[in-house]
């Protein structure tokens, strides 16, 4: 058994999964509005602040947690700003099961 075609095939599965279907329809969905877009992108930066401040034990900043509310607030009144949401979620969980399966698989703290 070779570990890289096996690789090969795990990403190809990804690809064709409904979860990866669904989040690369949308995504395209949203990246032919470029204010819609655009706003996505900066909800992101702000999710990614914050996240960052709570992994290294910090309180995230007040502002940039306003914004982010705020932001995600109105995203997710947009239908098709909600809907990727959901898609990237499922996607998300979707690769951090077959992680803890490869990390599980070998051993690997989680």
């Amino acid at each position: 058994m070779n570990v890289y075609d096996e690789a090969h095939n795990l990403a190809k599965a990804i690809k064709e999964s409904n979860e990866y279907r669904d989040f690369d329809m949308l995504r395209s969905e949203v990246e032919k509005d470029a204010q819609l877009s655009e706003m996505m992108s900066q909800m992101q930066q702000l999710q990614i602040a914050v996240q960052t401040a709570q992994m290294t034990g910090q309180t995230p900043d007040p502002s940039t947690m306003s914004q982010f509310q705020s932001l995600y607030t109105m995203l997710a009144a947009n239908p098709t700003a909600a809907q990727y949401l959901q898609a990237q979620l499922r996607l998300s969980v979707m690769v951090k099961d077959v992680l803890e399966i490869l990390g599980d698989a070998i051993n690997i703290v989680r």
